[in-house]
């Protein structure tokens, strides 16, 4: 701020330039992009990719580019991924995840040992899974993956305790009754961020069996978020994550 204000003393810039340069936002008229969230936050506005139109996230991907700010969209179709990436090519689409991202060159998080656990159930769960997954290797963490690790061949969870007990956390993605986070709560000493999906039969209700499940375990240190939510199981995984590093 105050190199900006030296340069409009100066006279090297204007001070209109000034004011684009100061605002901690950019309205488009129909987004209003939040060029701070990075300062108070850690990363970037994330552009939820449902119910919009490609035109309007390209002009907001385009506004994130301009300050070399990480770019990522979630629960975004192929259809509309390829049609972007006409335009901006240098993106990149996971396509089972359903994310479109770019990071900048200038973005680079400094790598550690440590690791964050991404579990799911069953291999029904692996959207889910693998767009927490991405989210947080985009958001700079490293990720190892436990898929199809489900109670009913639990010895396949077991097998692999000892590397997920390892995880500085672990995010556990689990449809049908959501009974695997209070297994691996049981397991291990570091948070568990418990992520329902909505797989299952009727009685599942979309989801809503596993959410239950998971708000009533008894296993301690589990934390749950929304049903198919794996960006925000992984969001929160990032920001222990990147506290452990710190300690």
């Amino acid at each position: 701020m105050e190199d900006i204000l030296l340069k409009v003393q100066n006279g090297s810039l204007s001070i209109e330039e000034a004011k684009k340069q100061l605002a901690t936002y950019e309205d488009l008229g129909f987004a209003k992009v939040d060029h701070h969230r990075k300062k108070r936050q850690g990363f970037p506005e994330v552009i939820y990719g449902e119910g919009k139109t490609v035109e309007q996230m390209i002009s907001i991907l385009e506004s994130i580019k301009a300050k070399e700010n990480d770019v990522l969209i979630t629960r975004i179709s192929e259809e509309k991924a390829n049609q972007i990436l006409e335009v901006h090519p240098e993106l990149t689409y996971e396509k089972l995840a359903q994310i479109l991202y770019w990071k900048s060159a200038k973005n680079t998080d400094g790598n550690n040992d440590g690791y964050i656990a991404i579990l799911c159930a069953g291999t029904s769960d692996l959207r889910v899974a693998e767009e927490a997954a991405v989210t947080a290797e985009i958001m700079g963490c490293n990720v190892r993956r436990f898929y199809d690790v489900g109670v009913a061949g639990i010895h396949r969870l077991l097998d692999q305790a000892k590397e997920i007990q390892q995880a500085t956390v672990s995010v556990v993605i689990a449809g049908m009754e959501g009974a695997l986070p209070s297994v691996v709560g049981g397991l291990v000493s570091h948070p568990v961020i418990a992520v329902p999906t909505s797989v299952g039969y009727g009685a599942n209700f979309q989801g809503l069996s596993a959410l239950l499940t998971m708000l009533n375990s008894c296993a301690s240190g589990i934390s749950v978020v929304n049903i198919d939510n794996g960006f925000g199981g992984a969001y929160n995984a990032v920001l222990i994550d990147r506290l452990a590093r710190k300690s």
